[in-house]
């Protein structure tokens, strides 16, 4: 419930607004059950996209692959690069257009789908330059993203409640896979350890936590919510 002249959240025992000391439009009125839009059982159905669509998506994703792999045998008579090009082109494919083939995508089976084909792209690209960073940077990294990632969108989507929780638990989360990568930097790679990763890690979990409170105490969630006006 709001108020009618400065749009505050209002709790259902409230008389008067708090903060404009409107009083609460006819609280002491029952509201009639509204009539439902569509008979009983008769929805419309969702028809999705078409297949047709998906095909011409699919085409326009080809098109690029064919132009790298016939300018990689152009320009060196030999089919080299091209792997990384149209690796590219189908990793973005897998991601943003491959869920819509589903009538309803379900993103917890995507999201983990989607970062494995990211490290399988990072693998090749590893291979092909004839590197070492895949198993101590690349994989690492896109694994605990991905970790966190699946875990914010599975609990989002399961649990009803604990917005709040999630939040706070995914910025404290995020602030210490900050730490990890400045870590993996510099065993992988030499990069003197100057603790950069530190400062947003403070901020991260500081601002983590304040959600976690907020989440523990309605009092002062309800008193930020009329302040906020949401």
């Amino acid at each position: 419930m709001y108020c009618v002249k400065c749009g505050v959240k209002l709790a259902d025992t409230e008389a008067r607004c708090p903060l404009c000391n409107t009083v609460v439009f006819h609280p002491e009125l029952e509201r009639e059950p509204a009539q439902p839009l569509y008979p009983e059982n008769r929805y419309p159905k969702n028809k999705g996209t078409s297949k047709a669509f998906h095909g011409v998506i699919l085409i326009l994703f080809f098109i690029p692959m064919l132009i790298a792999v016939m300018t990689n045998w152009q320009l060196e008579h030999q089919l080299s690069w091209y792997g990384i090009a149209v690796g590219g082109i189908a990793l973005i494919y897998v991601i943003f257009a491959l869920p819509f083939w589903f009538r309803s995508p379900n993103p917890v089976i995507f999201a983990p789908c989607s970062f494995g084909a990211i490290a399988l792209y990072l693998w090749y690209i590893n291979w092909y330059v004839a590197g070492s960073w895949f198993w101590s940077f690349a994989l690492p990294i896109t694994a605990a993203l991905g970790l966190i990632v699946c875990a914010v969108i599975t609990l989002s989507r399961y649990l009803k409640k604990g917005k709040l929780y999630i939040a706070g638990g995914a910025f404290v989360a995020f602030g210490a896979f900050l730490l990890l990568v400045e870590f993996l930097l510099a065993v992988t790679f030499g990069v003197d350890f100057i603790g950069w990763s530190i400062y947003p890690l403070i901020v991260l979990v500081l601002f983590g936590g304040a959600l976690v409170y907020l989440a523990i105490n309605r009092a002062a969630r309800e008193t930020l919510e009329r302040k906020l006006f949401f």
